[in-house]
């Protein structure tokens, strides 16, 4: 009875005072694991209740918990562990054990595993008693009159039901709320994408900024909405795949774990802190729910924070292991907005710290998270209209102004291609000039196109608009001079040939 009363009253103790939690127990009840990986002294403790005879099979013993304490270290990806090995006894070993148990077993082949093994045997209470409290440094209590079998059943009892309870808390944490937010979000990108399809293209670039993607320029026009729609906008049928797929499996556990509201706010902040991320460090054109789920594994990463044990426990290391694949993925393969998928993590970190988890509210590492969140989202919108000449190229802007001019907007092209003016870009000063032309600035127009000829000679589309311009002012030699080049430089083309052909005409009809 002595044994037994000390094998459940140490692990009462380290289970309701200490918060060690049950790996496993045996159907007898005479072998138990507990778990705390915050306790360096020890993170792993088991008891085990069984009479000793002789050493071998001691050693024996050792080196099994060793091999089964490695297992554990594998899937926690710990460094090393250190194990605290209680034999409950009436005697101890009948032969030498003492130089076995005196220092810690340290595992030969990775040297990680340090296993310290201690005989409590009841023959010696009162030095088994010291003992305890020397492991545990501070001072172990018993009953009066000890052992007593009511007592015994007692501490066994109430050390079952507390891990018992903690084991229900933890698994009450998976299950906040159903998930809703996550199919919402699901169908609707579905649904815009078959929308942008029927419309002309997925992958059109009048399409994709009709739709609302991130487009640096009309951003800095005040279109501030392309923070949140290219959240739900996807770029071909591959990429609406991946991240539905990702959002599939991702979104519902995030949201059981954080609750529906919470889940909303982590997604739709880790959209816009991914799209933030890409207007400032990317000037191209973009889209996709990337960022948004990037804040997904950013909210994962928040709760490993919060309970390292149950992270690792329950998906640490999957999670881990997929997060790094898709970083490196996003470094190596061109084309991939990297900056989007890196501002979508911190954000959704950080969107996870401001609301925190249900019913564990924390006002002061809550409102830091929310202050700090502020103050790098207000300076990098700041900085990105500051600095206008750091968010847009001129493949942008040519882009940008190409939409203005299918439309008609001749105005709003001119007046943006005026003011990212460069001088040295031939591309910028043709659709400058064609702007002119529509707006009946015809010699700013000539100035402009022999600007682009010297820049570059081959440029046929600037000689023909010279010709139109000449023509329009009744030069029709200069006319019939730039048609002709533009004719040797694309001999093919048909407009440039009805254009020389009605200029030959015409002059042959003056007799000139």
């Amino acid at each position: 009875m002595k044994e037994e009363y000390l094998f459940w009253r140490t692990a009462y103790f380290l289970i309701v005072k200490r918060e060690y939690r049950i790996i496993q127990l045996s159907k007898d009840q005479r072998e138990l694991w507990l778990e705390n990986m915050e306790n360096k002294e020890a993170q792993i403790v088991r008891l085990f209740f069984h009479q000793l005879d002789w050493t071998n099979w001691l050693l024996r013993d050792i080196e099994v918990v060793a091999k089964n304490v490695e297992q554990i270290r594998r899937e926690n990806i710990k460094g090393n562990l250190s194990v605290l090995n209680l034999y409950f006894s009436a005697y101890p070993p009948v032969d030498d054990y003492e130089q076995w148990v005196a220092d810690p077993y340290i595992e030969p082949l990775k040297e990680k595993i340090k296993v310290t093994s201690k005989i409590i045997e009841s023959v010696n209470s009162g030095e088994s008693l010291r003992r305890i409290e020397n492991l545990f440094g501070e001072r172990f209590e018993v009953d009066e009159e000890w052992p007593h079998e009511n007592k015994t059943d007692e501490y066994r009892r109430k050390a079952l039901i507390t891990a018992n309870e903690r084991e229900k808390a933890e698994k009450q944490i998976f299950h906040a709320a159903k998930p809703f937010f996550s199919y919402i979000f699901l169908t609707v990108q579905v649904i815009i994408f078959f929308l942008m399809e029927m419309k002309g293209s997925s992958t059109d670039t009048t399409t994709l900024i009709e739709f609302g993607a991130k487009f640096n320029p009309l951003i800095l026009e005040g279109e501030w909405w392309r923070f949140f729609t290219p959240i739900f906008i996807h770029i071909g049928f591959l990429h609406l795949l991946m991240n539905s797929l990702a959002l599939y499996y991702l979104g519902p556990l995030v949201e059981r774990i954080f609750g529906n509201h919470r889940f909303l706010f982590i997604y739709l902040l880790a959209g816009f802190g991914g799209s933030l991320a890409s207007f400032i460090f990317s000037v191209n054109l973009s889209a996709g729910a990337s960022g948004a789920i990037f804040g997904l594994f950013g909210a994962l990463l928040y709760f490993g924070v919060v309970f390292p044990q149950l992270f690792f426990r329950s998906m640490g290391m999957n999670i881990l292991i997929v997060l790094a694949i898709n970083l490196v993925f996003g470094f190596t393969v061109p084309g991939i907005d990297n900056a989007g998928h890196i501002g979508g993590l911190i954000a959704g970190f950080a969107a996870a710290g401001i609301v925190h988890f249900p019913k564990r509210k924390r006002v002061i590492r809550q409102g830091s998270y929310l202050v700090a969140t502020a103050v790098i989202i207000i300076g990098l919108i700041q900085f990105g209209f500051n600095h206008s000449e750091a968010v847009v190229n001129e493949q942008s802007i040519l882009i940008l102004a190409q939409k203005y001019i299918q439309d008609e907007e001749y105005d709003d092209a001119y007046r943006v291609l005026t003011h990212y003016k460069n001088n040295e870009s031939p591309e910028i000063l043709f659709m400058l000039s064609f702007t002119e032309i529509k707006r009946d600035q015809l010699d700013r127009a000539k100035t402009n196109l022999y600007h682009v000829i010297q820049l570059k000679p081959d440029f046929h589309e600037a000689y023909y608009n010279l010709a139109l311009v000449y023509l329009e002012q009744e030069d029709f030699v200069k006319a019939n001079e730039y048609a002709k080049k533009a004719l040797q430089l694309e001999p093919g083309n048909q407009a440039y040939n009805e254009l020389l052909d009605n200029i030959t005409a015409y002059l042959e009809r003056i007799g000139l």
